[in-house]
Formats: structure tokens, sequence, C-alpha cells
């Protein structure tokens, strides 16, 4: 890896010499030191930018926290270039290494799991390379007409997302191109059309966008090297391990010890030096909407705003609000003290190593609630990354570990009453109005309480004619209507309700086996069920 980094990434061409030195020289003209870039200048353009936000209440404080992250990122590096990449977040995807000598086409950042333009470690490299090389940078997203089980309510979100990383690649003078079709068509060939001189990707673990980056691979032309660089998680996959782990206990020393090389400060993604001359049509985000052909029936979330800008709101709120409540409270669904920051997260709208840094800086205040949020932002959020990466069966039963295998195949014939149809769980129609007021929050806001996630799932196999059912419905809803559906985090929530992943065996019962079980009387003791259901309305149904 080492070797094939220098080669990409050194500057050894006589010409780019030449060139890297006017580009170094320019920016010192424009900084206030030889160190540090003009944050006059930067802070007049961040403004002009913060200011499309929104004048509800708060706005005032939101612009003040996100200038203060830009001043964070100045104050780290004045660009990638003048930045310590580390080498170990990159892998080079391609045989070829070099990027052609002669080439004057652009480098091509292909956006898909992470989009955002600051705090992007795949974007922050294709910079990297557009300049060493003195490119112009263009960014390409591929928008299919259909994803698994999204809904509108997803693409809503998404595509909001993405007008805000056009706007603002508009401003830092960089193309963003979007995509109408599947990326093992469009990419190679804009690639060809532009004569590309390489392309950077994002990295997801789930079998469909790995499936993208192979038909990709195989498309590119010999010549243009392909580089995936983990811009998702804090720690690379790769480097965490190099196989599934069997649970946090196991891969919680190996992400821990290696959070002081990787737990980093952002260099800032600057405005860049060279402009992709080449005409290509304005997006036209109407007819990008039109282009869809999902599920019209689940709408968006009236008060859940996509994007960065919105992103920063709630992890402004959340260090300032809630924070302070997440250790003790972070398990009591009538109680507001979770971050609500994974629908963001899972759209890649922000990062979850800017939030990690953000939070730890209250660790004098709450010490607690800071070690819970990191347990669950780092620990567990990558190891689902790690569980969906190394086990392709990471959505059915054929990724259980043997023993639950053997104790729902066991339990496989114990009598289920009563039993519910999918339409039934999906209208929330069971005798339990916990559950169905758990349904009723996902199907009504977007989310369900990460506690009632677990005694959702494990009533869904409680009350259906099979475990593989069971994960399908569990997963089919959450797919369909979570806003952070179809993440890694969600197939290993269910696989661990239904199938004990990253858990151990428990005393035997019926239908569970050796399953942890989860029951109302138990919720009860944790919270106040009747203030929640009271909340979201689900009545008790009889079954007939």
């Amino acid at each position: 890896m080492k070797i094939i980094f220098t080669k990409i990434f050194s500057i050894k061409y006589n010409y780019l010499n030449k060139r890297l030195y006017t580009m170094k020289r320019a920016a010192a003209t424009s900084s206030k030191s030889s160190k540090t870039v003009d944050s006059s200048k930067k802070s007049k353009n961040l403004n002009e930018f913060v200011q499309k936000t929104s004048t509800s209440k708060g706005s005032e404080d939101v612009n003040n926290f996100l200038l203060s992250l830009k001043e964070k990122r100045l104050k780290c590096a004045a660009s990638i270039v003048d930045f310590s990449f580390k080498k170990k977040r990159v892998r080079i995807l391609s045989k070829t290494q070099e990027v052609r000598e002669d080439c004057q086409g652009p480098v091509v950042y292909w956006m898909s799991r992470d989009v955002r333009v600051q705090d992007n470690w795949a974007f922050l490299y294709a910079q990297r390379l557009a300049l060493k090389l003195q490119l112009p940078l263009v960014v390409v997203f591929c928008l299919v007409p259909k994803f698994l089980n999204a809904t509108i309510r997803h693409y809503k979100f998404m595509l909001g997302g993405l007008q805000e990383v056009a706007e603002e690649c508009n401003d830092l003078n960089i193309t963003f191109q979007l995509l109408m079709g599947p990326a093992k068509e469009r990419v190679p060939e804009f690639v060809a059309t532009h004569d590309v001189a390489a392309v950077v990707c994002d990295f997801a673990p789930l079998r469909v966008p790995l499936q993208w980056v192979e038909d990709v691979k195989e498309k590119l032309p010999d010549s243009v090297p392909f580089i995936q660089v983990d811009a998702h998680n804090i720690v690379p996959v790769w480097v965490a391990s190099d196989k599934q782990e069997y649970g946090a206990r196991t891969i919680r020393n190996k992400i821990n010890t290696k959070l002081p090389e990787f737990l980093t400060e952002f260099p800032a993604l600057i405005e860049h030096n060279i402009k992709f001359k080449t005409h290509l049509e304005k997006v036209d985000w109407k007819a990008a909407f039109d282009s869809l052909q999902c599920d019209m029936s689940v709408d968006e979330v009236a008060n859940i705003k996509p994007g960065y800008k919105a992103a920063c709101q709630q992890l402004q709120e959340f260090c300032e609000q809630r924070l302070k409540k997440f250790s003790d409270k972070r398990n009591d669904p009538t109680q507001n003290a979770l971050s609500g920051l994974s629908p963001w997260f899972h759209f890649g709208q922000i990062s979850v190593q800017r939030c990690v840094l953000e939070v730890k800086e209250y660790k004098t205040k709450f010490k607690d609630s800071v070690e819970a949020f990191c347990e669950e932002a780092i620990v567990r959020r990558e190891l689902a990354d790690n569980f969906c990466y190394y086990n392709k069966n990471y959505d059915n039963l054929q990724g259980l570990h043997a023993w639950a295998a053997k104790t729902l195949n066991d339990h496989r014939k114990d009598k289920r009453n009563p039993c519910y149809t999918l339409e039934e769980f999906e209208k929330s129609r069971t005798h339990d109005d916990l559950w169905n007021s758990a349904q009723l929050q996902l199907v009504n806001e977007g989310k369900m309480h990460g506690f009632l996630r677990m005694y959702w799932a494990k009533k869904i196999l409680e009350w259906t004619e099979s475990p593989e059912q069971a994960l399908e419905y569990a997963i089919l809803l959450n797919n369909k209507y979570s806003l952070d559906g179809r993440d890694p985090n969600g197939y290993v929530g269910c696989m661990w309700s239904i199938g004990g992943i990253h858990d151990q065996g428990w005393a035997e019962r019926a239908i569970f086996g050796k399953i942890r079980y989860m029951n109302y009387q138990g919720c009860k003791r944790k919270f106040d069920v009747n203030a929640f259901v009271a909340r979201y309305g689900g009545k008790v149904y009889s079954k007939k």
C-alpha cells in the first residue's frame, strides 16, 4: 500500500514541481502567513454560505457553530495538500497505479455513501490528488430510480442533501454532476467522454454498493487509477479488523487503540484553483425527481430537514441541550436524550468523526455521557460495518452463529399465538399497545427509539410463523419507514434482536430458544410505558 500510494501521489513529473510551487505561492499570497489562509475572505465566503440556511429561531447560533467548524479546519491545515493524510484510509482498486503524465482531464470523486463536502476524507483525497496534479476536480453522483425498499421519504432526504452539495461545490469552483442511471454505465461513460485522470470513490459494506464498485472497476479504462477511501468510519473497516468480529468486546480494543491515529481534526476542502472548462448541462432537479420509480406512499417527515447545515444544527442542539442526559436517559423512550443524528449519518450528510470530535469537547462536563456516546457512535457503529462487510449473509439466517441458528431451528415448531400478517404489523394492529405505538412512531416520524427497536423486532419474532419471516418483516418495515433504513446498523439491529448476532445465549424458552428475550413488563420497569403510548396513540387490537 505504501508503494502504491507513493507512486500515485508523489510529485514525480518535472512539470508538476513547477505547478505545485505556483499553487503554494498563490496560496501563501492570499494567507495571513505561510501557514494560514486569509480568514477574512474565507469567513466572508462562509457567511454568504450560511446565510442561505434559514431565518428560524436559533439560526444565528447555527451560523456561529458553522463558522467555528470552519476555523477548526483552517487551524488544522490551510488545505489538504498541507495535511498528513493517513495512507491506511486508502485502497487502490485498479491495477493501474499511476496517472498518465499527459492527462489534462479532471480527477473525479464518485460520491455515493458520503454526501457532504466538508469533513469527507474521500472528497479531500480527490482534491489532494487534483491539486498535486493541477487538474480540475469533478464530483459525480449516480441517481438510480429505485433502490431496495427506499421510498420517496428517503429520496427527498437524499436529494435535498445533494442539492446542498451541488451549491457548495459551485461556491468552491468544483463541478458537480448528477448522472442519471446505474454507476456501472454512467461512471465509465463519463470517464471516457472527459478523459478523466483518476476516479476516487467512498466505501459502503453492503452487497449492492460493493457490486457497484466492482462493476465500475471492470469497465474503467486500464489507464485510469481507481481509488477507494473509507470516509464513513473513523477507523477504516479494513484497518479495524481483517475478519468478522464476534461482538463489541472483541473489536472495542482494536478500534480504541487506533483512535489516536485516526480521530483527528479535518483540514478544509478549499476553493479549487482549476476550473473544469467543459460545458455540462445544469442539473435538472425536477427531472431527477420525476425519474424516480420508488414507493410514493411514504412521504417525507416534515420536521426533519436534509443536508449538512440541518445536521450541524441537530449536533449543536444535542451537545448543548441533550448530551447531559444521554448517559442516564438514553434507554428511556419518553425522554428526549438521544442525538437524533442517525438519518444524517446514514446519508453521509455529516461525518460521525466530526460529531465525535464536537461531543468530546464536553468530556469534562459530562464524562459518562461522552463515553457512552462514543461507545455507540464509534464502537457499535463500526462493528455494524464490520459485520456487513465480512458476512455476506448479513440480512438472512445463514449469517448467524451456529448456536443461534440451532436454537431457532430447535424451536421452529413452537406454537405462535397470536401470529400476525405483514399488513397487521404495518398498520399497528397487534394486541400490544406499546408495540403499536413504536410502529406508529416509525411510520409517522421516520425513526424509532433505539431501545424500542429491540423490543419491536423481538416481538415480530414471537408473533410470526418462522424466524425467516420475522427477519424479513423486520428488515422490510425498518427499511421502508425509517430514514436510516438500509443501513448496516439497521441490519445488525434486526440480526441482534432476532438472531443473537453480537450477543450471547440466554436461558432457553419457547420460540426464542436461547435468543435474548424482552417483554412488556420489563419495559414497564424501565420507563413510563403509558406515557409513551399516550404520545403515539397505539391501541389494543384483538386478533380475529
